[in-house]
């Protein structure tokens, strides 16, 4: 898909703040330093429509971000940051699993992992609890041009046997630096519209 028209139209912290226009979304969850800030400039073709941060856990309501008038990027807080505190967490987790429980335009979670290493528990947890409520999967393993070409298979199924994955969830290797995996990933959301 060629991107010409994105803006990031809100953040909210409650379903009744969410857009109602009913264009499906994607939910974009991640560790708080996997790069999906990156993924979604890389993704809509801006340089910084998501602001990238040197300092994890700047995401802190639901940015919803509408694309060419059809779908909307729901960038969600990341997971496993320490450095907040545990209410603050938890008050996140609960907007959060709100957001992917009940949206009923929410057609499926981008998950973004680090492909350089094994999933983290919380990567696994965040795994099951899509699989625990049915939600659809685009698993993206992202960081591929930081890894050689030879061992591209080995850490995929590496992140493949770790997270236990459902057959039905596509697990696409993904390089915000060099646009690795672009097409593939847009052939995955336009299946789901």
């Amino acid at each position: 898909m060629k991107v010409h028209n994105v803006e990031m139209i809100m953040s909210a912290v409650r379903p009744e703040q969410y857009p109602d226009e009913g264009y499906p979304e994607f939910a974009l969850a991640g560790r708080s330093n996997v790069g999906k800030s990156s993924f979604i400039n890389r993704m809509i073709a801006r340089k910084s429509l998501a602001r990238t941060s040197s300092k994890p856990g700047k995401t802190q309501t639901l940015n919803f971000y509408k694309i060419e008038e059809q779908l909307f990027f729901v960038d969600v807080p990341g997971y496993g940051y320490a450095k907040v505190s545990k209410t603050e967490r938890e008050a996140w987790g609960k907007m959060i699993e709100e957001y992917l429980t009940t949206r009923e335009e929410l057609r499926a979670v981008i998950q973004i992992i680090d492909v350089r290493h094994p999933p983290t528990t919380d990567d696994r947890l965040m795994y099951d609890f899509l699989n625990h409520f049915e939600i659809p999967a685009i698993i993206i393993a992202t960081k591929a041009d930081k890894i050689p070409k030879g061992k591209v298979n080995k850490h995929l199924k590496i992140v493949r046997d770790q997270l236990n994955m459902r057959p039905d969830d596509p697990l696409i290797l993904f390089s915000s630096e060099k646009g690795t995996g672009m097409e593939e990933t847009w052939k995955e959301i336009k299946k789901r519209m």
